[in-house]
């Protein structure tokens, strides 16, 4: 078997609930339940929340005085806090965890996604390439599906202005955005050849052997070393060269010494044309492209506010040791918005629609405290502050609506709050949208407002006006205070500066607030600075003027969610896995019909001529109507071609049985519940369509159509029994019995 064990991994702590075999003789609709967690001790529980949230705090004591000079003896014994914390939380977690029930084993759902072709590594002939994967026929359609989705809730339905922007981007753009600067992870070098290896990673693989290699290693000192490797990813560059200084780490490949820590930027690097002079880079995010269009897609949105713009594309980062699968990849699909507004009206229009929609919040304060998060109702989480505005959280609603669509379990969802310490300076709210999976809780969408930072940085470089207008219903009457460059002076003092001072005083005046606080510096000390030049009195010229103003120039925030299609699609694939609970090797994956990657799936009992000649004809209608559809006509039982479909989740199933030469009827199967009904042929390809578009379901169906009792495994006699209440008729046929409603049920 292909191990995908640097890939796809579902940890034995995972907990999924089984189903009964279809096909017994019992006729009872035993729909796929959701996975819960098992029962824990209360108390258990709640310690292991209450240390998590304690270990949260003390660490941002430790990054509060770190960023603020504290003194070292002060940092020193709050990291020993930290430390303790981290002992007593290991150590609650582990009592918790022995509570739980065994989940599934990882072999079981890595072999079927090697099998069944959803996921596999890329190039696997040549050794693959870690980080890099590429998705089989049923994952494509899966992510195919999600975003033509995402696009009809998001695009569509908000009217959404969609871009597709290049992947190749110049160095200058990335430059203005920061990413050149601050797109980094800690890297160390091997002296003797060159080869690089991410530095905290690097020390995690270290400890981990030195453990495993020293059995006599007591429990205490073990722990002692977790500590350090559970902090790899936080030690500045001076701290992690002191401590692989005092473990002695070498390179692993070649037993040379290692250099310094360095930063190493994440982006792929590029020259754009033949001559190698202009650099560019692969792009690490979609926005930036947004960004720079913003005036454009202003003026194609007839200059009117607020609006969003919308783009799916690739993203790329250079990731220096990619682990869990399609969680942490070096090419990645993204699907990212960027909703522009007034900074200080950030109320939505269609805020009710969502304002009674709860949502498992976990703030700053509950992260701090109780280390719970909390059902909240969107409306109330915006009115206590906990939400910052009603964009925001409009969007987060919309998300968890989304997300609830395509199949990812609401009750392992949840929105995490940054802290203080987390969040960018420019930044006035930011909350990740995380799922529960085997790996843990995983930030999947990125929900942001960051003021209007971008936008303003882009302008600054390209002395390009980012701004937009608010027309006044009535001119209003204003005293303003206005500035004057004075050439004569700035030009002699600043010399080939005076271009930059100029700009520099040209933005000030735009800000009527910042442009006071100037003022009166300069008239109390006799100079001011501006963007770091010195300014004096004889350089300016400040006059207080009455002007009728009919709008209000701003620079917009920007609210944005930014979703990660790979870690959406791995998280599908882990919620939607379980097994029959009397054959635990019969999986199914329990995507909804909305993104099933094939809705159905055609089969014949018999092989003749005349079944085959059904089969085509249902292929095709099916087809016609756009329903995507596989025929398995291979020998074998009946029961192991439905095994087949729904290991890659096909929802509903059309079989053309003898009884089908004689009534032109066929059955429609239901994976989840097993149950099937009997119906004409003519009908069948349209009733799957709506059942896969939601506008019919499937009890509805049941409810119009005879439903069959159907044995899977054996396909012999069954008894009768009565599946609804009213009066029924009981159906005899060679391969099943079916009730019948004894007066026709009209929809």
């Amino acid at each position: 078997m292909l191990s995908l064990s640097a890939g796809f991994q579902i940890s034995k702590t995972s907990r999924f609930t089984a189903i009964e075999l279809c096909g017994t003789k019992k006729l009872k609709s035993e729909t796929a339940p959701i996975p819960k967690e098992t029962a824990v001790t209360t108390n258990v529980a709640s310690d292991a929340d209450a240390l998590a949230a304690a270990v949260v705090k003390q660490g941002n004591v430790v990054k509060m005085l770190k960023k603020d000079g504290g003194a070292r003896e002060d940092i020193d014994r709050e990291v020993e806090k930290l430390k303790q914390l981290k002992v007593e939380l290991e150590a609650a977690r582990a009592a918790l965890e022995a509570t739980k029930e065994k989940g599934i084993d990882r072999r079981v759902i890595e072999e079927m996604l090697v099998r069944r072709m959803f996921v596999i590594p890329s190039f696997e002939i040549h050794g693959s390439v870690a980080g890099l994967f590429d998705l089989g026929p049923p994952a494509c359609a899966l992510k195919a599906n999600m975003l033509t989705e995402w696009r009809k809730h998001f695009v569509i339905q908000e009217g959404m202005l969609e871009m597709e922007c290049t992947c190749l981007t110049p160095e200058v753009v990335l430059k203005t955005s920061g990413h050149v600067d601050r797109f980094t992870d800690l890297m160390v070098k091997d002296v003797s050849n060159g080869e690089c290896f991410r530095a905290d990673k690097l020390l995690e693989d270290f400890i981990d052997k030195l453990i495993e290699s020293t059995p006599t290693m007591t429990s205490a000192e073990a722990e002692k070393h977790r500590l350090v490797q559970r902090q790899a990813d936080a030690y500045s560059p001076d701290e992690i060269h002191k401590i692989f200084q005092e473990y002695g780490i070498k390179s692993p490949t070649s037993g040379a010494d290692l250099g310094p820590p360095y930063p190493f930027n994440l982006m792929f690097k590029t020259s754009i044309g033949p001559e190698g002079t202009s650099v560019g880079y692969l792009r690490p995010e979609t926005a930036q492209g947004l960004f720079v269009n913003f005036r454009r897609l202003l003026e194609f949105n007839g200059q009117r506010m607020p609006f969003a713009a919308a783009q799916i594309g690739l993203g790329f980062r250079n990731e220096i040791s990619p682990r869990a699968g399609l969680i942490r990849v070096r090419e990645f699909c993204m699907a990212e918005i960027e909703h522009f507004v007034h900074p200080t009206m950030k109320d939505h229009d269609k805020f009710s629609t969502v304002e009674k929609k709860e949502l498992q919040l976990f703030g700053q304060d509950d992260q701090l405290g109780s280390g719970r998060a909390q059902m909240v109702k969107v409306g109330d989480a915006v009115k206590r502050g906990l939400v910052n505005n009603q964009t925001l959280a409009y969007f987060m609603a919309r998300t968890q609506l989304y997300m609830e669509k395509i199949g990812i379990i609401p009750e392992k969802m949840r929105f995490r709050q940054h802290l203080r310490t987390e969040m960018a300076h420019y930044a006035a709210d930011c909350w990740d949208l995380e799922i529960e999976t085997s790996y843990g809780w995983i930030e999947c969408v990125g929900h942001a407002d960051r003021a209007c930072y971008d936008l303003k940085v882009h302008s600054e470089k390209t002395n390009v006006t980012m701004e937009a207008s608010l027309l006044y219903k009535e001119p209003k009457k204003v005293e303003l205070t206005t500035l004057k460059p004075n050439g004569g002076k700035i030009g002699p003092t600043f010399k080939g500066e005076q271009k930059k001072v100029v700009a520099a005083l040209e933005a000030l005046a735009k800000n009527e607030a910042l442009l006071e606080q100037f003022q009166k510096e300069l008239e109390a000390n006799g100079t001011a600075e501006v963007d770091g030049y010195p300014i004096t009195q004889e350089m300016v010229t400040l006059k207080r003027e009455k002007k009728t103003i009919c709008e209000e120039k701003y620079m917009p925030s920007v609210i944005e969610p930014s979703f990660g299609i790979g870690r959406i699609l791995y998280c599908l694939l882990e919620h939607s896995f379980y097994t029959r609970k009397s054959d635990e090797q019969r999986i199914v994956m329990r995507f909804p019909p909305l993104v099933a990657p094939i809705k159905v799936g055609i089969y014949n009992l018999k092989t003749t001529a005349l079944t085959v000649a059904y089969v085509d004809s249902i292929v095709a209608r099916l087809s016609e109507l756009g329903v995507t559809n596989k025929a398995d006509t291979a020998s074998g039982s009946l029961g192991r071609r439905y095994a087949r479909a729904d290991e890659i989740g096909v929802p509903f199933g059309i079989t053309v049985d003898p009884v089908t030469l004689t009534t032109d009827t066929v059955t429609l199967r239901e994976r989840d519940s097993c149950l099937q009904v009997r119906l004409p042929t003519n009908e069948v390809a349209n009733l799957v369509r709506n059942l896969c578009e939601g506008r019919v379901s499937w009890e509805q169906t049941m409810k119009k159509y005879p439903v069959l009792q159907q044995a899977e495994e054996d396909e012999g006699d069954v008894s009768q029994s009565t599946v609804q209440d009213g009066l029924v008729t009981i159906e005899k046929t060679f391969r099943s019995a079916f009730s019948r409603p004894a007066t026709a049920i009209l929809l």
